[in-house]
């Protein structure tokens, strides 16, 4: 069974950091772009983050550049979203994806392997 396991959410202070995991299982993803997005409470689920297959290219969000970090171990098969100077605003599930492709991409309609998300909760 392919799946994505999200792990590292939690509570956290605002200005705190928070790094968060997502172990795959199931099939290799080291030829995939893969995804970090966020889903607050009434609002849709957002772009956060994503790396494309061999850490070479990244892109962020605009309201997270500069502190959040998005990085890859292929031979963990595991995807990181590194988190700092957190804000309030920023409480949301935190969903990690793979791409079909390699190419790093903001779309979500080109990922079909989702988790189940992580919560991370930002206390003011």
């Amino acid at each position: 069974q392919v799946q994505l396991v999200e792990s590292g959410g939690g509570l956290v202070q605002a200005g705190g950091s928070l790094r968060l995991s997502c172990a795959a299982s199931g099939r290799t993803f080291s030829s995939n772009a893969m995804g970090w997005f966020r889903q607050a409470p009434g609002k849709e689920r957002e772009f956060v983050a994503t790396i494309n297959w061999n850490g070479g290219s990244l892109y962020y969000a605009d309201s997270v550049k500069g502190r959040f970090t998005i990085s890859r171990d292929n031979a963990k098969n595991t995807v990181y979203l590194q988190m700092k100077s957190l804000k309030p605003e920023e409480t949301a599930v935190y969903y990690c994806a793979a791409s079909r492709s390699r190419i790093a991409t903001m779309r979500q309609s080109e990922y079909d392997t989702w988790g189940q998300g992580t919560q991370v909760t930002v206390s003011s």
